[in-house]
Order: structure tokens, then sequence, then C-alpha cells
């Protein structure tokens, strides 16, 4: 198992998460289900590309503007790219769901992600990451990473 951490931006995993919600919701509010789908494969693209989908909103326009600033956090990357990823897998259900007309689970599990994202974004709780950190406690091939020392597993390191 390894402990050794790099520097992670958290204003670009912050970002993400608010990206995400506000598309959601977006899709929500218009009922726009299509527009799940697309967030669905930002986040896949982001997970495969090893950086959070909407990371270019964040690189390109927040952080030259001046507008948010780096916060830089010794962190392991793999718990969120794995957290990512779920959450693109939920979404793809829930796109899947609206495609055989099953809209009130396409919603719910939409909002499960705005929920989770939520939680992440405003407490600092990542539930993916907890899951991350439970599987590779378990020893569970490939999730070789243990959280930050003094850090419960799923909440932001200091």
């Amino acid at each position: 198992m390894s402990n050794i951490l790099t520097q992670i931006d958290h204003q670009s995993i912050r970002t993400n998460q608010s990206s995400i919600i506000i598309l959601l919701l977006a899709a929500f509010v218009l009922n726009l289900p299509w527009l799940v789908g697309i967030v669905a494969l930002f986040m896949l693209a982001g997970t495969v590309m090893k950086r959070p989908g909407f990371a270019f909103i964040y690189q390109l326009l927040l952080k030259p503007a001046g507008v948010v600033k780096p916060l830089l956090v010794n962190d392991n990357a793999e718990p969120h790219r794995f957290a990512q990823g779920f959450g693109a897998l939920v979404l793809t259900g829930a796109t899947l769901a609206f495609l055989v007309d099953a809209g009130l689970i396409g919603w719910a599990l939409s909002w499960l992600v705005i929920g989770l994202a939520a939680l992440n974004l405003f407490v600092g709780y990542c539930v993916g990451c907890a899951v991350y950190y439970w599987l590779n406690k378990l020893n569970i091939p490939g999730f070789t990473k243990s959280p930050p020392e003094g850090t419960l597993p799923g909440m932001r390191p200091k």
C-alpha cells in the first residue's frame, strides 16, 4: 500500500462539483434529460484523462481571471477519480433510464449525484473517496492508497 501524497488543487475539484450540481439542477428544472448524459460524458472523460471532468472551467476561466485561487492539498488523486467515475456510471444509469421512459428513476439517480456532490462541496466529505479507502482497507486489488494521516476516510485533508 502506498501512502505517498501529491499536491492536489482542490479548487479544481470544487469547480468540478459546482459544475456538476449546476448542470444537473438546470437539467431537472428545464426538463433536459439529455444534459444528464452530457454531464456523465464529461465526468467519464475526466476519469479516463485523470482529471476533474469540468477542470477546464477552472483552468481556462476562473483561475486566470483570479476568481478562484488554487488550494493545494497533500492528498491522493485516485479516490477522487474513483468517485468521479462512479458518479459517471450513476449518471449513465440515469441516462439509460430516461431512454427507456423511466424518468422517475433517471431523476432520482441524478439527484443522488447532486446530493453527493453537494456533500463534498459544502461539507468536505466525499462518499466515493470513503468507499475507495474502505476497499483499500479490505485489500481489494487496485485500491492502493490509504487516507492521508490524521484524516477520516472521505474527509478533505487539512
